[in-house]
């Protein structure tokens, strides 16, 4: 989703975010829990490991601190305080850890060695580690981790989430999910697109209800990416040098002892799992030299505006950073009018957030094609002819293809106000808004 910086933005911020919203549940009874949740109530883990406060609070509100031996079950929201950790291993052989700070709940979970066993967690705020055990072999589709921004399906995995609260968030970090894999692979899901993230990488999607603050960039602000360095607030916890042994273990492990839990050996070998898609190619990091821009006689606004917007698409297909950043001026705000479910947003972000993050997003497509339906341009109010030192243009963009196995098409009306200076046409304001 790429040639127009604005126009990704637009359709993907907005058709994406109104994927994303998070409603708090109202309070239930037990008993509704159970009806709504046949695992509700059911043992979820033993606390392996602990240091500091943890506790555990039911749907009832009751709250008690664990303590090494304990039961964590399902239903049950599990804090972590400051400076606090907590193992949880559940009867599949997986691990739960949680970070200082931490807090989820164990929505579902059945480990009986068929292929109805299923995890997912709902993943508050903080950070977990999470070692898959049986249940990412018999029953991928049901192990799971759930986000206020994102999905993460996971397998034979050992992966790190991470909720990152508005309170944490900065220039660098933006508030949402993050997910570092140790070992295996995840598939980070939001707004819309996925990446599958390998071992030794960290993916990103970005909470759609902090559409408020400025972001990254125009054409990807909602859609899920890889990040090219760990971020510095994943920290290793108290027990994760134990954890490191358990980890690289944790495989053979597992099957030993669901092959004594059902009589069956290499049950789980035998058991089908759902392939991640397979990751999408990046385009060449050196991309040929743009050629010179047209010379352009006289004052026709259409013109000019059809030879800039040529200019850009092409550049941002190609991954032209020097091109791109030669077409917008130093002082550039963007903006993107985006639909969430509470209504519009307008997000604002400058030149350097806009350029990066629309690169950044182009290596996860494939079969990119685009299309502009239609472009205007007028003489900007005040200007004449002969003046002709400003020009408005707008264009209603189409942009389609697959990103990692998925398809998307996003429609965007763009806007730019081109200023001549040094006898060059730069962008001084850009706003896309989704159609």
């Amino acid at each position: 989703m790429k040639p127009a910086s604005l126009k990704p933005v637009a359709r993907t911020v907005l058709a994406l975010a109104l994927a994303c919203t998070t409603l708090l549940p109202a309070p239930v009874t037990a008993a509704d829990a159970a009806a709504e949740n046949p695992d509700s109530g059911k043992p979820f883990a033993n606390v392996w490991r602990l240091r500091g406060d943890v506790a555990a609070t039911d749907q009832a509100g009751a709250s008690r601190k664990l303590s090494e031996g304990g039961t964590v079950y399902v239903g049950e929201k599990v804090r972590a305080a400051a400076n606090s950790e907590a193992v949880l291993q559940t009867a599949d052989s997986g691990i739960v850890a949680l970070r200082p700070g931490a807090e989820f709940i164990p929505e579902r979970f059945a480990a009986e060695g068929k292929t109805t066993d299923r995890q997912i967690l709902r993943l508050i705020t903080g950070s977990l580690r999470v070692i898959s055990g049986w249940i990412g072999q018999l029953n991928s589709n049901d192990h799971r981790v759930l986000t206020p921004s994102a999905t993460i399906g996971i397998r034979g995995t050992d992966h790190e989430p991470y909720v990152l609260p508005t309170a944490m968030a900065n220039s660098n970090y933006h508030q949402g999910t993050y997910d570092k894999v140790n070992r295996g692979a995840t598939l980070l899901d939001a707004n819309g697109g996925n990446v599958v993230i390998d071992s030794g990488k960290v993916g990103f999607a970005r909470d759609p209800s902090s559409a408020n603050q400025r972001t990254r960039a125009l054409m990807t602000i909602l859609l899920p990416v890889i990040l090219s360095k760990v971020p510095e607030f994943y920290v290793p916890g108290s027990f994760d040098q134990e954890l490191d042994r358990y980890s690289a273990t944790v495989d053979s492990t597992a099957r030993k002892q669901l092959e004594q839990r059902t009589g069956r050996a290499k049950a789980a070998d035998a058991a089908k799992t759902v392939p991640l898609p397979p990751a999408a190619p990046t385009l060449p990091d050196v991309p040929a030299p743009e050629p010179s821009p047209t010379a352009i006689i006289g004052c026709p606004s259409l013109t000019i505006g059809e030879v800039w917007l040529g200019r850009f698409d092409r550049a941002i297909a190609r991954r032209d950073i020097k091109t791109i950043l030669g077409l917008f001026a130093p002082d550039i705000v963007a903006k993107a009018t985006v639909q969430t479910a509470s209504g519009t947003s307008t997000l604002e972000f400058n030149r350097d957030e806009m350029v990066q993050s629309t690169l950044n997003s182009i290596a996860s497509l494939k079969d990119y094609r685009q299309r502009r339906v239609s472009t205007e341009a007028v003489l900007a109010d005040g200007e004449s002819e002969e003046t002709c030192r400003s020009v408005i243009v707008r264009s209603i963009a189409v942009e389609q293809g697959l990103m990692n196995g998925k398809a998307f098409r996003f429609e965007a009306l763009e806007e730019y106000r081109l200023e001549r200076r040094d006898g060059e046409w730069l962008a001084v304001r850009a706003q896309t808004t989704q159609r």
